[in-house]
């Protein structure tokens, strides 16, 4: 099992994840294409109302798992509960999902684009149309109301399918890569999308390969490399893997105070005559090493602690081999 037993304790029977309901729970999911293993036994816990990120590289098996989840395809082994149903096609008219593969009927106007897509969750169409015209009037596209989906660019194209996905205003929405092939300000507008949708108490899930996108949105973080997750869970449980940086400056290069530093401190001496330490924060904590400075005349100019980022974390959970292929978009198995 990938999760700790902590968080399994803490996603017992009563379906609860550190005092919140579940929108996913998944166990030991498995998943063989003509004998290559896809996905190696993944564990998953998503609380309601939360915004989840699923990353790692291409090939990694994000898709794969979200297909499971979704009932698009089965498990070979394992278990999900997905709202509470053992089976995610009873519940399918309360989720939404945007699939990495996006197309669109070119023919189609924007607005009965959006109410097709809510009638294929149950949304009956005169109501999906009057949503589908207000949403793009919300979303700053009313005046492409009566544009067919040929006649927009491809970020409009996009954002269109955005709206589909929500239009049937879902409990949960699972995104496969959304933020492939936007700008940066399209990008900036999916960003706020998914806080909205989280602050009104939908579950939002995503995959992604850009760490940037999961250290700012999420809440929780599913890290996955190989098909198996070797970590899930809060960002900072992620960060806090890695200790934190000190990044120390003393006028004096020497005393009886460096007996403070670790033996290992970086040391570089700078133009300015000042003198650069780095080093893990020691355990005890900064106070102890501030009072040998202070009490040996060290000279402080400056002094921080940089907290280690996701991907610090991720170079850590997961091997520089994922990270790398995760930072130029190549998948594991090119590697």
């Amino acid at each position: 099992m990938d999760l700790n037993l902590e968080d399994w304790r803490l996603a017992g029977n009563d379906g609860q994840h550190r005092g919140r309901p579940l929108a996913i729970e998944a166990r030991g999911l498995v998943k063989r294409f003509e004998g290559f293993t896809a996905v190696g036994g993944v564990d998953l816990i998503v609380p309601e109302g939360a915004i989840y990120g699923i990353l790692g590289p291409n090939g990694a098996g994000k898709t794969t798992t979200l297909r499971m989840l979704l009932g698009i395809i089965d498990p070979d082994e394992g278990t999900r509960r997905v709202l509470g149903a053992d089976r995610p096609h009873d519940v399918a008219h309360a989720i939404g999902y945007l699939p990495e593969e996006r197309g669109l009927y070119p023919a189609m106007k924007t607005y009965e684009a959006i109410a097709f897509m809510g009638a294929l969750r149950g949304l009956p169409l005169a109501e999906g149309r009057k949503r589908g015209k207000v949403l793009l009037e919300e979303h700053g596209l009313g005046y492409a109301i009566d544009r067919q989906i040929r006649q927009l660019s491809k970020g409009m194209a996009q954002q269109v399918q955005l709206l589909g996905t929500l239009v049937h205003r879902p409990r949960l929405v699972v995104f496969d890569e959304p933020f492939s092939g936007l700008d940066a300000i399209n990008q900036g507008r999916l960003e706020l999308m998914m806080r909205a949708q989280a602050a009104a108490g939908t579950t939002v899930i995503f995959s992604t390969h850009v760490i940037a996108h999961a250290e700012r949105l999420c809440d929780e973080v599913a890290i996955i490399a190989g098909g198996r997750v070797p970590f899930a869970g809060p960002v900072d449980v992620a960060r806090d893997r890695i200790p934190a940086q000190v990044r120390l400056e003393t006028r004096a290069g020497d005393g009886l105070w460096r007996a403070a530093l670790p033996a290992d401190a970086g040391h570089a001496a700078k133009a300015s005559g000042a003198n650069l330490w780095t080093f893990a924060l020691p355990g005890t904590g900064v106070e102890p090493l501030l009072r040998a400075l202070i009490d040996g005349d060290a000279g402080i100019t400056s002094l921080s602690i940089e907290r280690a980022g996701l991907h610090d974390a991720f170079v850590a959970i997961a091997g520089e081999a994922a990270a790398r292929a995760l930072a130029d978009g190549t998948s594991e198995e090119q590697r």
